[in-house]
């Protein structure tokens, strides 16, 4: 896997290495999977030993990279560019491999030569200096790149810090959106001086207004020390002057994983740092304060957890609470409380048994809102006896009630029902059992509608409106997805319900899949082409039944706010063409047609729309710029926010993000499957690609 000098060379040391007569030299060489990753008799080294997600907003569709490291020691990134299809990125262990080969295997030029390839101690350098521990990635931070004609704009990168058994770090960094290795920007070398180091964990502090950031490293020997790291032309950046040592004991309590969360102290009136670590059964926790004085820096541990070794922790980076796990199937809840100092845990336990009956913990992970509690088991002692095969489980326990998660949803900072994707579903789940929405949501969701009048507020009233929709339609009678084995034919002709065939059928198998998959927290949201042709039509308006009329209502309703959404990002899009057209200047953008469409409204009345309009017309001076067929080259009228029909009847689907037509075979859906969207062409401008890269205007999802 690692390259540690010439393949010939590499082959003949390895020879010489396992047919040594000195036992500590062939012993060594042969028992070690780094140096034999095939293992001849061994098993295979297959699967992952650890991987990284990065925050949101790094690859091309504004999602997350992922981070791997394989059994056989091999790091890449991988990214979701297409709906479930990932796809390889780099291998970083090749490309620092080369890096390494490139530099005589010195971090430093001034460093003097090591010796041959064939002296064994040589050989584990070269292998412990490749061999990734741990991996992480910072948050988004902003750096200046200087254009040809010597201006300074800001490009967004992230940093992926790769810590080795030789207890160097490796920290990179990646210009977004991260596309392949065009994107690596740079990469130093860091030592830390920690010898068996086995967890990392980035530092990140805010402090009026100045964020500062380094590295926390742990041991296997016990210590813990956080290191700066030094980087140029990051806007806003700032480090540490020296190493800070947190834990310094060598007492064999290994550092089994480390979490850093930004916290508000109450009593200094200042934010704060939270570092906590598991160590063996205890938690370390460390209070990293700055104040006049400098770096204060509080610590002690939490005991009395756990009997056995932590094996797992998580937090909530939102209010701070620690959840710890070991092998037993206990988990405990640590909540920080502050003192005038310092702060101190509250601890509860919270035992799976009662909820899974008898199993074992190996992970545990709360979502990005702490709505629900991931655990990863199996089944535990029988009777006193072990089971015979292992199935890992992954089991989700609910953290929030549906009225926490609720009022988190209405007062969220974020603004994004894609990024609480958590909350969502509890307050969905709650919807689907009851058949209503609560009274107090209601009220208090058209309150904030009345009040600020932010689309966010639309969009979840959106959401919930299709929710109830969805919870009132009758399941079908049978599953529509199994095939059927029975041989029946019927004359076209003679078809009783010739109207509904395939759509109907397609329709009730989304609506079936939604049921048999209730984890799918995006599924609940994908109602947008069933809430059109769902109803049976019937002749008689007073013999309709009263399900039926709830869900004609209920459809109006959905209606009416997606085309109140549909006009506030209209609006949008025409302030976008006034601020970046010329006068009688054509757009691709159907710039009269969305005028139009707007003004079609009698009953629609927006003053601001109005004059926007007025002024884009003004500068269009009677200029009409209409799009036209790419079949027979008609006029495509705008009539219809969703599809453009010519006169000749060929229909093209319309863009949600622009409102242009979409003629071509290729486009984006977003996730959720709610509108469709265009790809972007080299020559559109800038402000339409912007336009492009938004999410969707209906459920905040991100196109494909």
């Amino acid at each position: 896997v690692f390259q540690v000098g010439p393949k010939k060379e590499v082959a003949e040391c390895k020879e010489k290495f396992a047919n040594s007569v000195d036992p500590t030299v062939s012993q060594a060489f042969m028992l070690d999977r780094v140096f034999n990753p095939e293992g001849k008799s061994l098993p295979p080294m297959r699967g992952f030993k650890y991987s990284s997600w990065s925050p949101l907003g790094c690859d091309a569709n504004g999602r997350c990279l992922l981070a791997a490291l394989t059994m056989d020691n091999r790091l890449t990134i991988h990214a979701n560019l297409n709906r479930l299809q990932w796809v390889h990125l780099v291998d970083l262990t090749e490309v620092y491999g080369e890096r390494l080969y490139e530099a005589s295997y010195r971090l430093s030029k001034v460093e003097t030569p090591r010796a041959e390839l064939g002296d064994f101690a040589e050989f584990q350098r070269r292998h412990s200096m490749q061999t990734p521990v741990r991996m992480e990635w910072s948050g988004i931070c902003t750096t200046q790149q200087v254009k040809h004609n010597n201006e300074c704009r800001d490009v967004g990168s992230v940093l992926l810090a790769v810590l080795f058994e030789n207890g160097n770090i490796a920290v990179w960094q990646f210009q977004l959106p991260f596309l392949g290795k065009e994107s690596i920007t740079s990469c130093n070398t860091i030592e830390s001086g920690i010898s068996s180091p086995s967890v990392l964990s980035w530092w990140e502090y805010e402090h009026n207004n100045r964020k500062m950031s380094g590295l926390i490293v742990g041991s296997a020997f016990g210590p813990v020390k956080i290191l700066p790291v030094n980087l140029k032309a990051v806007k806003g950046y700032f480090t540490l002057r020296q190493p800070v040592v947190l834990w310094q004991e060598m007492d064999q309590l290994p550092v089994q994983s480390i979490k850093c969360i930004p916290l508000y102290h109450p009593y200094q009136k200042c934010s704060c740092s939270l570092v906590v670590a598991a160590r063996g059964p205890y938690v370390f926790w460390c209070l990293l304060l700055i104040s006049k004085a400098g770096l204060n820096v509080h610590n002690s541990h939490v005991t009395g957890l756990h009997s056995l070794p932590i094996v797992s922790m998580t937090a909530d980076k939102q209010n701070g609470t620690v959840y710890t796990c070991s092998s037993d199937g206990k988990v405990r809840q640590l909540i920080p409380i502050f003192t005038d100092v310092a702060l101190k845990f509250e601890h509860q336990l919270i035992k799976l048994s009662e909820v899974f009956g008898s199993v074992r913990t190996h992970g545990i992970a709360v979502s990005p809102c702490g709505a629900y509690l991931a655990v990863i088991t199996t089944e535990g002692m029988t009777n006193g006896l072990h089971p015979v095969n292992k199935n890992y489980q992954v089991q989700f326990v609910t953290l929030k009630t549906f009225e926490e998660a609720a009022a988190q949803l209405l007062e969220s900072s974020v603004q994004n029902l894609f990024r609480q994707v958590d909350l969502t579903d509890l307050v969905r789940w709650k919807i689907l059992k009851d058949k209503h929405i609560p009274q107090f949501l209601q009220e208090a969701l058209d309150k904030k509608i009345e009040s600020c009048g932010s689309t966010y507020f639309w969009r979840f009233k959106l959401f919930l409106l299709r929710i109830l929709y969805q919870s009132m339609q009758k399941a079908p009678s049978e599953v529509m997805w199994r095939p059927s084995h029975e041989d029946a034919k019927i004359l076209i002709s003679d078809s009783p319900g010739m109207g509904s065939t395939e759509d109907d059928q397609d329709e009730g198998t989304s609506k079936q899949a939604s049921k048999q998959n209730p984890c799918d927290t995006g599924k609940a949201m994908d109602v947008d082409d069933t809430a059109d042709d769902s109803l049976p039509q019937s002749g008689d308006m007073g013999g309709r039944e009263p399900m039926e009329e709830k869900l004609l209502e209920i459809q109006a309703q959905i209606e009416a706010v997606e085309m109140h959404l549909t006009r506030e990002h209209m609006k949008r899009v025409l302030g976008e063409v006034y601020l970046h057209t010329w006068i009688t200047e054509n757009t691709s953008i159907p710039t009269r047609g969305v005028c139009d469409f707007l003004m079609s409204d009698e009953g629609y009345e927006d003053r601001t729309a109005r004059v926007l309009i007025g002024h884009i017309l003004k500068k269009m001076n009677k200029q009409t710029f209409p799009e036209h067929c790419s079949l027979c080259k008609e006029i495509l009228p705008f009539t219809d926010r969703k599809q453009a029909v010519c006169s000749n009847g060929h229909i093209w689907l319309r863009c949600f993000l622009t409102y242009q037509s979409c003629q071509s075979l290729v486009y984006r859906r977003c996730l959720l499957h709610d509108s469709i969207a265009r790809h972007p062409t080299p020559e559109d401008p800038e402000w339409i690609k912007r336009l492009l890269q938004g999410p969707c205007t209906f459920c905040d999802s991100p196109v494909f």
